[in-house]
């Protein structure tokens, strides 16, 4: 026990000088737990029908969505509420928290919905209030995504089976509604979204990443997308696509880090595309474990072949 005690000690020792510790009379962090079943209900409210273990009752499918409207917005206000109401220590701390990186404050801090003088309950509201209204144009565009997969992929057998069991669906399902929080500038609900769903189907999408409509991921294990990437219309990434970024140094955390990817574009399984400025012309092709830092103009083959990688221009 006199050995337990000095483990005590020394646990003690390190929140002292590392910090990370919120305290109990502190604002409270946003729960995983409650981020995770929020998205599940928000998955049966865009998908009716086909989450639920109960067969849905048409005849009162008004009433069952505004209940689950009315539920789920009351948990997400919460979960929003303190993501505001961190941001808002953040910005006025000068002590415990950035004992890590002094001079650090997270760029989102001075993004974030103003509490106000009612306090952070009333921009939560505003925040999730807006995110509803935007809901029937989010289920639009996951319709597109829907019937792309379904094109894209010769084995789907129905649009069922897509949403039902394609990784890469359910990565962009959760990836719009993230984005929606991203742009805005609510912290940590964004990121904690598309962790849960990257632990799930191994894509990797930051929610900050912009992408048009009729998007489609085959397979999907590997697929990393960053931050500042900027993917246009009907584009389809194989497993293992990075869109990544040259440089991770810390400072160019407010520059775009990672490409554009213009529209009808495919990236085949493996291929790595960095940098900020490297701009993928529409209704180019990039083949398997091609590796790019520059630009290629639209309608351009990149492929490799016996270890040389080639570039060809439509007519060429």
């Amino acid at each position: 026990m006199q050995r337990l005690q000095k483990s005590i000690d020394a646990l003690m020792g390190s929140y002292s000088s590392f910090g990370l510790v919120n305290h109990s009379g502190a604002v409270n962090l946003p729960s995983r737990e409650s981020i995770d079943d929020i998205l599940q209900g928000l998955d049966e409210l865009i998908f009716p029908g086909f989450r639920e273990n109960q067969i849905l009752d048409h005849d009162n499918l008004s009433l069952i969505t505004g209940e689950k409207v009315n539920h789920l917005a009351r948990e997400l206000i919460r979960e929003v509420e303190k993501s505001l109401a961190f941001a808002a220590r953040i910005n006025g701390l000068g002590g415990e928290e950035r004992v890590l990186d002094p001079g650090y404050i997270p760029s989102f801090a001075s993004k974030a919905a103003p509490c106000g003088s009612e306090g952070c309950h009333a921009a939560a509201e505003l925040v999730v209030e807006a995110f509803f209204e935007e809901l029937p144009r989010i289920r639009e565009a996951l319709s597109l995504d829907m019937r792309a997969a379904f094109r894209g992929d010769p084995a789907a057998k129905s649009y069922e089976e897509v949403m039902l069991s394609y990784p890469g669906f359910s990565a962009i399902t959760i990836h719009r509604l993230a984005h929606f929080f991203w742009q805005a500038a609510v912290p940590l609900i964004p990121r904690m979204m598309s962790e849960l769903v990257h632990g799930r189907t191994g894509i990797d999408i930051h929610p900050g990443a912009d992408i048009g409509e009729s998007f489609f991921i085959d397979h999907g294990t590997g697929v990393v997308i960053g931050e500042t990437t900027i993917i246009g219309k009907n584009v389809k990434l194989y497993q293992g696509v990075t869109l990544g970024a040259l440089s991770v140094k810390k400072e160019e955390g407010n520059r775009k880090r990672h490409p554009t990817i213009e529209d009808d574009v495919t990236i085949y399984s493996n291929a790595t595309i960095l940098g900020g400025d490297t701009v993928i012309g529409r209704g180019s092709t990039i083949g398997g474990n091609v590796w790019l830092v520059s630009s290629v103009p639209a309608d351009t083959m990149v492929y490799t072949r016996a270890g040389e990688q080639l570039v060809k221009t439509r007519g060429n």
